[in-house]
């Protein structure tokens, strides 16, 4: 049975909302005060009508300014409630909207953020922000106006009996008028959906364009790409808003519908309360008081033919989330305390592959690399190196075969534990926005001055920052954008270094270095591998002659390995280097 895809949101299992059952917990209680809440509301709605219904009855025929005086105080103190509950209503609404936001808000960032790196290559970044805007869409139809709307429709069956007490004849137009509404609210549903759905797909099309373009905005500039990629530009953005004007469409057609609807209701209500009253079978007053109940009764069902629509984008919204919420997570958490491992790391058999169908990116391959010592690994471009180190730190799992850390399958450690056990620095380095320090103290927040400086003096990158105006405090823009390749380089390195890893992965770490940074490096790697695993992928001889053993890949397979000495002159030709030039470290790989 081949492997079930990571990268698929669609699955075979019923949806489990016990992610939304959690979510909603710390809502619950809001929630039932404001479905009580509604029941005073609705109650109280009925003064008005009632307020009409007695003064016709009792007051303009008899004359009774008392009553009068009377039924306008009852009513504005009734006005005066209704006013109060309703702010509290509100109020209750927006502390349940507050809890749901910030728990499926914290609940969806540590989902995403324990997803393994091939879930979240799998998709542009553009689809993952859009969860974000599903989340928003869930609060809004449990907390919003929708949420209003569901704790009214109950009461619509009230106002009807009422209606068929104090008008009987006219009661029948309702009875006619609301399944119609129930009707329409369906077909808008339906409709409304499919039209939706398109125009979120467009807008993570065009969103996912437009981050590439960002992201590239140096290339674009150097090359003057911006009439090249303009048409592809205006295609998506052309796609978006033609999606957006069908769906708005649609949506002004069934709000129009639902409005003319209503009129048709009222003219209907008016029309056989009118013959009623003719026929001696219902009075002025009850015909005036009805057809105010009665839009109350319509206007809950009007507004559900406008509303169906975020109901449908929530059902929407909540199987998205479900596929997400159901997706395998990286092992988040420890169940020993584990000591510092050596630092060996071993291959069976291991193969990868990204797509099924296609030549796989590692091949069935076996090796060891003992500690402590410094491996170079080489090879042709798309030959696997990069995709073998990010097994090493057990971010890509093996379709097949094992990768052991001191003997024990990767796959039981934690992402904690191998973030603090792996260091890795990869060959396009990200910085985030902020200072020196903060960079390089990300991985642990209470590392002290002296251990920043001692990695950033290890990483080259101290002497640099100490002629600074604000050193360590020097702010370095979007992604390091204010500082050099090299830069942003060394401080990635320093980065990996403050935790002391027992293991360290460099890729192509010196493509940013200048010869004399690069000799820096190659002491400094040098130094670490007396007691430490390094594994660092190079094609620079300054870097290849300080490792102990070299493996060249070739399409995922181990094309040949061995002590350096051995190693480079078939890499580079010459003579062997005298084993004077021999590094001090020492280390062993085995295939």
């Amino acid at each position: 049975m081949p492997a079930p895809d990571p990268l698929s949101l669609d699955t075979d299992k019923p949806a489990s909302r016990k992610w939304l059952r959690e979510v909603m917990k710390p809502a619950r209680s809001g929630l039932r005060e404001a479905l009580l809440v509604s029941l005073f509301i609705n109650l109280l709605a009925l003064a008005v009508p009632i307020f009409v219904l007695q003064v016709y009855t009792r007051v303009v025929f008899s004359h009774g300014i008392s009553t009068l005086y009377a039924l306008l105080i009852g009513v504005l103190a009734a006005l005066f409630f209704d006013f109060i509950i309703r702010q509290a209503r509100s109020r209750m609404l927006q502390r349940v909207a507050l809890r749901i936001d910030v728990s499926l808000g914290r609940s969806l960032y540590n989902k995403i953020s324990a997803l393994p790196l091939r879930t979240l290559e799998g998709r542009p970044s553009g689809f993952w922000q859009t969860l974000f805007r599903d989340a928003e869409m869930v609060r809004n139809t449990f907390s919003g106006s929708t949420a209003v709307l569901l704790t009214d429709l109950p009461f619509a069956v009230l106002f009807v009996v009422i209606i068929y007490i104090i008008a009987p004849p006219v009661v029948w137009v309702l009875l006619v008028a609301l399944p119609i509404f129930v009707i329409v609210s369906i077909i808008s549903g339906k409709m409304m959906q499919t039209a939706t759905k398109g125009e979120r797909e467009a807008g993570i099309g065009r969103d996912a364009f437009l981050s590439e373009m960002l992201q590239g905005r140096a290339t674009i500039k150097a090359l003057a790409l911006e009439r090249t990629i303009r048409p592809a530009w205006e295609e998506k953005h052309a796609d978006t808003i033609e999606r957006a004007l069908v769906r708005g469409g649609r949506t002004d057609m069934f709000s129009n519908l639902g409005m003319t609807l209503t009129m048709l209701t009222t003219v209907a209500l008016v029309t056989a309360g009118a013959l009623a009253i003719i026929d001696l079978k219902l009075t002025i007053g009850s015909l005036i008081a009805s057809t105010m109940l009665g839009n109350r009764v319509i206007g809950p069902f009007n507004q559900l033919v406008g509303n169906w629509r975020n109901y449908a984008n929530c059902r929407q919204a909540l199987k998205r989330l479900d596929a997400v919420f159901a997706l395998e997570e990286d092992r988040t958490e420890r169940s020993v305390q584990l000591k510092r491992p050596e630092g060996r790391l071993t291959f069976e058999a291991v193969s990868f592959g990204y797509e099924e169908g296609r030549p796989p990116v590692i091949d069935n391959l076996s090796m060891e690399v003992k500690p402590p010592g410094m491996l170079g690994v080489v090879g042709r471009n798309g030959c696997g190196k990069t995709t073998l180190l990010k097994m090493m730190q057990g971010l890509y799992a093996p379709t097949s075969g094992r990768v052991l850390l001191d003997g024990g399958d990767i796959s039981q450690f934690s992402r904690q534990d191998l973030a603090g056990w792996v260091g890795y620095v990869p060959q396009e380095c990200f910085l985030f926005a902020g200072t020196i320090r903060e960079n390089i103290a990300i991985t642990n927040s209470e590392a002290s001055d002296e251990e920043i400086v001692a990695a950033a003096t290890l990483a080259g990158v101290h002497e640099y920052v100490i002629d600074l105006p604000d050193g360590y405090g020097t702010e370095i823009g979007e992604a390091g954008s204010r500082l050099s390749g090299g830069q942003r380089q060394r401080i990635a390195i320093a980065r990996a270094l403050l935790l002391d890893p027992p293991i360290l992965l460099l890729d192509e770490v010196s493509g940013n270095l200048d010869m004399q940074a690069e000799i820096a490096l190659r002491d400094t790697l040098s130094e670490l591998a007396r007691d430490h695993t390094i594994v660092v992928v190079t094609h620079t001889p300054v870097l290849l002659h300080a490792c102990n053993n070299i493996m060249a890949l070739d399409k995922g397979r181990i094309a040949m390995g061995g002590p350096a000495q051995e190693i480079l002159p078939r890499l580079f030709g010459g003579a062997p280097r005298p084993a004077e030039a021999a590094p001090v470290a020492s280390g062993e790989t085995s295939s």
